[in-house]
């Protein structure tokens, strides 16, 4: 058998495989079409957002340059928040006038572009950081502006913008020592207020880290309560400055229950104990029934619960009542306060089950202390007692009460 030549490829092109190429990058022709959406619609933007829908650029690519124009107008100079030389158009967000009216449109239009491209949230994101961090670059008619839309934004719920992204870049040191972070939170503050509560406020500062650090928007000179309450009182922002007074009180109510249990755990000599509690309260400006309470559970805190039997834990709680009376005795200054402290004994023992019963001895052990006096646990009796377990300690102090009166009667 004859054999048969192999078959060569002499004269045959061989087709190697093309690599894939990506498209140059082309950041000047994409914001220059985007503009064009807009001068074509004159800047209605329920069109634009129609037109934009239905185009064919690259918005996966260019989203960062996309919100520049939706923002200044156009795409910004590297380095700085100023449109570049490229096209401009005259409906972005800065060129609005500085109110609600004319900026909420743009929140509309922006989360129905995300509705339809949500991969565009991470892209919003960026711009906004981005543009929050060089706030010193902007006018300050432009800053307010943004203050309001991004109060809106979260007024109308956008999408892509938490919490974080606002208020973590406000904190560069040279925006808030010239004050300008100052200004853009009360602007703010003061817009996002206007169709929300307090409280609304409040659970937006505190996904931003922002809650219990709001004297950080302030310079570092001006850094202090007295500042914080006369900048925003003078804004209109009366109930912000009452939740910050109150925060302040909780966190210098807590270090001074924390260092009174540590003194009263440790039996530090009463005296010096009492001088300590003086002067912190003399320091933080609290008011005096806050004081009381705090005192009360403090020395409470640093009981030693045996958890064997009622008894016991009587003995203990009036051990300590009895050991530290004094401390109660320079507070209790007025039937105001005694009356605060019977408030707060009472609320005790309804909360902790193991002290339901202590109760009418903690009261005439306070009485024979001279903490409590007689018109401040009869007013207690009969009409002051809070309503929480008001039957059961009524009925407890029921023969306290009858001996004091009885005494009354024979003087």
């Amino acid at each position: 058998m004859s054999s048969k030549e192999k078959p060569t490829l002499g004269g045959t092109r061989i087709k190697t495989r093309k690599r894939n190429i990506a498209a140059p990058l082309d950041p000047a022709a994409f914001s220059d079409a985007v503009v064009l959406i807009y001068l074509d619609n004159a800047g209605d933007l329920e069109l634009v957002a129609k037109a934009i829908e239905s185009s064919d650029l690259n918005f996966s690519r260019y989203g960062d340059i996309f919100f520049e124009v939706v923002f200044i107008g156009g795409r910004t100079q590297t380095g700085s928040v100023k449109s570049d030389e490229g096209e401009r158009h005259p409906y972005s967000i800065i060129d609005c006038e500085p109110n609600r009216e004319a900026i909420l449109p743009s929140v509309v239009y922006i989360q129905k572009i995300l509705r339809r491209k949500p991969f565009l949230i991470k892209n919003l994101e960026n711009v906004t950081r981005r543009f929050l961090q060089s706030l010193e670059l902007f006018e300050e008619s432009e800053r307010k502006k943004l203050a309001i839309f991004t109060a809106l934004a979260f007024s109308q719920k956008l999408s892509g913008l938490p919490a974080e992204t606002v208020f973590q870049p406000l904190l560069k040191d040279n925006l808030v020592a010239k004050g300008i972070v100052l200004t853009f939170v009360t602007d703010f503050f003061n817009e996002y207020l206007v169709e929300n509560s307090l409280d609304d406020l409040i659970a937006i500062l505190r996904r931003g880290k922002m809650e219990d650090k709001l004297l950080d928007f302030l310079p570092p000179t001006k850094r202090t309560t007295e500042c914080f309450s006369e900048h925003f009182t003078k804004a209109g922002l009366t109930a912000l400055v009452e939740y910050n007074e109150k925060k302040i009180y909780e966190v210098k109510l807590k270090e001074i229950k924390e260092v009174l249990t540590s003194q009263v755990t440790e039996e530090i000599n009463i005296d010096e104990v009492i001088e300590t509690v003086k002067q912190q309260v003399k320091d933080a400006k609290l008011p005096e029934i806050e004081v009381v309470r705090v005192i009360w559970d403090g020395i409470m805190d640093a009981v030693q619960w045996s958890g064997k039997n009622q008894q016991q834990n009587s003995n203990s709680v009036l051990r300590q009542v009895k050991t530290w009376a004094p401390l109660l005795n320079t507070f209790c200054s007025n039937g105001k306060m005694e009356m605060e402290l019977m408030y707060k004994v009472q609320m005790q023992c309804y909360e902790d089950a193991k002290l339901m019963k202590v109760f009418p001895e903690v009261v005439r052990s306070l009485y024979e202390l001279d903490v409590l006096a007689e018109d401040t646990i009869l007013h207690w009796y009969r009409k002051g007692s809070n309503p929480k377990g008001r039957q059961t300690f009524v009925k407890g102090l029921e023969p306290f009460v009858n001996w004091l009166e009885e005494a009354e009667e024979e003087e």
